[in-house]
C-alpha cells in the first residue's frame, strides 16, 4: 500500500509538471490573439476558464457577450464564483483584440488542441487525488499524519510514502531531520565554524514539509508566532519555514514512533507558546 502511494504521488507530480507546461503554452497562444479569457477568472486551468474559451474561442465571438449572456454562461457551467456577470463583462471588454481571419482561424484551431490537453490533465490529476484518498483510507498510519494541522491528503501521502513503514529507519528525530534536509550541516576546523544548508536530502519530503509548515501558520497560533518571530530576527521566508518545519517534524516523529495521532493538548511546546 505504501509503495502504491509512492507511485501515485510521484506520477501525480509528473502530471502536474505537464499541466503547467501545457498551461504556459496555452497562455502564450491566447496572449497572441485572444487574451480576454485570461482576465476573467482566477486561473487559466480552471474548468470555467476552459469552458469560456471553448464557447467563445475568438475575440469576435467573445465581443457579443453581454451581461445577460454572461449570466447564462455562468449558470450553464455551474460557476460558483462570487464575481457578478456585469463585472466579468467589464473585465472582458478591454482585452478584445482584432486580427486577420486567417491568423484567428489558425490560433482557434491550436487553442482547442491545448484546451483539450489541459482538460485531460485536470481529469488525470483528479483521478490521482481520488486514488490517494482511497489508499489513505486503508493505510494504518494515515490517521497519525492527517491528525496534524496543515497536512492535507496529498502531503500526508507524500510523507507516508517517503518515510515508509520501518520505524527503525529513523531511531531518533535527528535522523528524520537530516533525511528531510531540515538539519543544517556544520563544518568546523580550528577557528572556522560554518553552518550550511543541507543539499543532500529527500527533496520530496522537504518540499512537503515546507508546504505543511506554511499551511500550519494559517491554522495554528503558535506556528504563526514562531514564523513571524523568525522573520523578525532577519531570517528569510524559507529559512523560517524550515525552522518551523523542524519543530513539527520532531512532534511527528514522536507520534509516528508511538503509533498515536497528534493531540495539541499534549503538545507541551504549543501549550507553552500559547500561554506566553
Amino acid at each position: 500500500m505504501t509503495a502504491e502511494l509512492a507511485a501515485v504521488t510521484r506520477d501525480r507530480e509528473r502530471i502536474i509538471e505537464s499541466q503547467r507546461a501545457v498551461e504556459s503554452q496555452l497562455r502564450a497562444i491566447l496572449e497572441a490573439h485572444h487574451p480576454a479569457p485570461l482576465h476573467l477568472f482566477s486561473t487559466l486551468d480552471r474548468d470555467i476558464t476552459l469552458s469560456f474559451i471553448t464557447d467563445y474561442p475568438t475575440p469576435a465571438q467573445a465581443a457579443r457577450v453581454g451581461e445577460a449572456r454572461m449570466q447564462a454562461f455562468c449558470r450553464r457551467h455551474g460557476y460558483s464564483g462570487r464575481v457578478p456577470a456585469a463585472e466579468l463583462v467589464e473585465r472582458l471588454r478591454p482585452h478584445l483584440l482584432s486580427a486577420s481571419s486567417g491568423a484567428t482561424a489558425g490560433k482557434q484551431f491550436t487553442t482547442k488542441l491545448f484546451v483539450d490537453q489541459l482538460r485531460l490533465l485536470n481529469t488525470q490529476i483528479r483521478a490521482c487525488d481520488q486514488r490517494v484518498d482511497q489508499l489513505l483510507a486503508a493505510h494504518p498510519d494515515a490517521a497519525i499524519f492527517r491528525s496534524f494541522p496543515g497536512i492535507g491528503p496529498v502531503t500526508a501521502a507524500v510523507l507516508i510514502s517517503e518515510m515508509g513503514d520501518d520505524r527503525a529507519r529513523y531511531p531518533q528525530p535527528a535522523a528524520l531531520l537530516a533525511e528531510t534536509g531540515l538539519a543544517p550541516v556544520t563544518r568546523a576546523s580550528g577557528r572556522m565554524h560554518q553552518v550550511h544548508f543541507r543539499y543532500a536530502a529527500n527533496k520530496r519530503m522537504r518540499h512537503a514539509i515546507d508546504w505543511w509548515a506554511f499551511t500550519s501558520t494559517r491554522e495554528v497560533d503558535w506556528a504563526r508566532r514562531a514564523y513571524d518571530d523568525a522573520r523578525a530576527r532577519g531570517q528569510g521566508k524559507y529559512r523560517a519555514l524550515r525552522g518551523l518545519g523542524a519543530r513539527w517534524v520532531r512532534v511527528l516523529w514522536r507520534c509516528w514512533t508511538d503509533h498515536i495521532p497528534y493531540d495539541p493538548d499534549k503538545h507541551q511546546a504549543a501549550k507553552q507558546d500559547t500561554a506566553a
